[in-house]
């Protein structure tokens, strides 16, 4: 098929990427010219494990190319997919801006014949008709269109792997004919299809991103009585998963989740609720048990190094997740931000985060690895859970550092292991 992806983002550029793995004829259109030029050369914006091999391949076999141009590629597709970004207001609710506008940008260029519109970013219930109403609006005569709501469901670090091996497919369109063509185009794709209206993909997405992180709530509420009352909370969450029901998957206490996805998923459908005037709060607790994961984590490191003032603390993991670089919304930020204020000098270091990070984070040592990193260092922070740091030589970081506390974001070290190396350990929970 011949399809046409506005947006080159995480979403955009890996359906993008995949589509034309699948075989298809595939442009990706993006707004910024040098992003644009890049990806002709093979040469990916972000940090994605595998993506890069595959958008070279498919770009060299030119069933993938590159445009700033919507005239270029929009009246000769079949299928148009829209992935730009749905970031919060300060209200909480998703701007529309980037959506609506490639909405009346598609409709000017839309040409004739039948076409499938289908918005795959993030976006309220009701959007969707919206953006058909644009389109319907500027769009010439003789174009015809149906459109439909494909969310997706991937996740930085493994997209490749989630986009063709995805739990579940899900179309949402009152087209049987969209149905049809979107059917066929994921036929290669091994997962569930899960057919509805519009309405009803759109919440799904919502629902989905929300629940995972309430489960991640949950864990740092339980994780924060667990810490008083003296369980451990992997032993606590590890009783709890095995009831299938429930599974062990997200029940995971630390510093809290950040990422692109669901802080702002949540405040979305929070600010949902509040317009329906439908008076629930569980979502506002949630993002409010989040916060107080970092606070909990700050005032730790703080209780341990008292006073304060002047001492140098050591951070391992600075991505929201392992096997990205990516920033948004990042535990590490509000971390690192409130020991600053209380004076603290940072040294820090991430496998591929650093550049992302010397943007947002001023007034920090960026060291080259670990051991450069706690040199010194009167306490070592673990933010992110990549592997290499579980695998780091203990005895030889001890003694590099000025005083040897750990303070586990991630829980990724057995405490009584730790204990015995002779450092004064802390996890989340524990």
């Amino acid at each position: 098929m011949k399809i046409t992806v506005i947006g080159n983002g995480y979403v955009g550029l890996v359906t993008a990427a995949v589509f034309a793995d699948l075989g298809n004829d595939v442009w990706c259109v993006g707004r910024t010219k040098e992003k644009i030029e890049k990806l002709k050369k093979g040469m990916i914006p972000f940090f994605e494990p595998g993506l890069e091999e595959v958008v070279r391949k498919n770009a060299t076999a030119q069933r993938l190319r590159f445009t700033l141009s919507y005239e270029e590629t929009i009246s000769g597709s079949d299928i148009i997919f829209i992935c730009v970004g749905t970031p919060s207001l300060q209200s909480g609710e998703a701007d529309l801006s980037q959506v609506y506008a490639s909405a009346e940008t598609i409709g000017k260029n839309l040409g004739k014949g039948q076409k499938v519109i289908v918005v795959k970013s993030t976006v309220p219930v009701g959007t969707t008709k919206r953006v058909a109403e644009i389109i319907k609006k500027v769009k010439p005569k003789g174009a015809d269109l149906e459109v439909a709501f494909v969310p997706e469901f991937l996740r930085e670090g493994t997209a490749l792997a989630d986009t063709l091996q995805p739990d579940r497919i899900v179309i949402g369109t009152d087209s049987l004919s969209a149905q049809k063509i979107l059917m066929e185009l994921h036929k290669p794709i091994n997962g569930h299809f899960v057919l509805t209206n519009i309405p009803s993909a759109e919440m799904i997405k919502y629902a989905s991103n929300s629940l995972l992180a309430t489960k991640i709530s949950f864990a740092n509420a339980i994780a924060f009585l667990c810490e008083e009352v003296g369980a451990d909370v992997l032993q606590v969450l590890d009783g709890v998963g095995l009831d299938k029901r429930l599974g062990r998957s997200f029940l995971n206490p630390g510093v809290g989740y950040g990422g692109s996805c669901f802080p702002k998923d949540v405040k979305a459908l929070n600010a949902m609720f509040k317009k329906a005037q439908i008076k629930v709060n569980l979502f506002a607790e949630v993002e409010e048990i989040n916060r107080q994961a970092a606070e909990n984590f700050v005032n730790k490191v703080i209780k341990l190094l008292d006073p304060v003032k002047g001492k140098t603390v050591a951070v391992l993991g600075l991505a929201f997740k392992p096997n990205t670089d990516d920033m948004r919304e990042a535990p590490s930020i509000k971390v690192i931000e409130a020991l600053q204020s209380k004076g603290v000098k940072i040294r820090a270091f991430d496998p591929v985060a650093i550049s992302k990070a010397q943007e947002i984070l001023k007034n920090v040592v960026y060291c080259k690895n670990p051991e450069e990193t706690v040199k010194g260092a009167d306490a070592l922070l673990i933010m992110t859970e990549w592997n290499e740091f579980k695998q780091l030589d203990l005895v030889k970081i001890k003694k590099l550092m000025n005083q040897p506390i750990i303070v586990d974001g991630r829980n990724i070290y057995d405490p009584e292991k730790i204990i015995k190396l002779g450092f004064i350990y802390k996890g989340v929970g524990r």
